[in-house]
């Protein structure tokens, strides 16, 4: 079951989710909104290998934005390192950011319990779109789990920012799967 936003603050009270920098003022009917970090990513190369650790730059947003182009992908991150031990959390676009063409999330929204770092946004837009830093860009909703909840223990444990992927790490060209 979802929780609602009396919920969330409950378990931020009482240290169940961890959400940094938390202000009631972000708290949503089900869920919580989050900023844009300052940092946004982008790959330096047009073709990427998922064997290889991918090359890429990362920009700090002057205080007046950066339009992000379409045909780009960019990963950005969150202000608030956001999560739980107890609870599994989903993580979506705010509406009025979607109607403006832009995608934040596409094919990672789910977050383990026990995962509990800024998280790495997916994003693309479809026209130009100025981006600030500090923004509310999204909202993270929390989930009961059913069964005994096991912690989250992967790759990207410890990430303080944005990150690009760690595919590499997993498979190597001729590896057995």
């Amino acid at each position: 079951m979802i929780l609602t936003g009396r919920q969330i603050a409950a378990a931020v009270a009482a240290g169940d989710i961890h959400i940094g920098d938390f202000s009631p003022a972000r708290l949503e009917p089900n869920s919580y909104g989050f900023r844009l970090a300052p940092e946004i990513i982008q790959y330096d190369q047009p073709d990427l290998d998922s064997f290889e650790e991918p090359k890429a730059t990362q920009i700090v947003m002057p205080d007046d934005g950066l339009v992000l182009e379409p045909g780009r992908f960019y990963l950005g991150g969150t202000v608030e390192a956001m999560g739980s031990p107890r609870y599994a959390a989903t993580l979506y676009a705010c509406r009025s950011v979607s109607t403006l063409g832009m995608w934040i999330q596409f094919s990672a929204p789910l977050g383990h319990c026990g995962a509990i770092f800024p998280w790495t946004l997916e994003i693309s837009v479809a026209c130009p779109v100025r981006v600030f830093p500090g923004m509310t860009i999204g909202k993270l909703a929390f989930w009961a789990m059913q069964g005994e909840p096991r912690q989250y223990d992967g790759k990207y444990t410890g990430s303080t920012s944005a990150v690009a992927s760690r595919l590499s790490e997993d498979t190597a060209p001729g590896a057995v799967l």
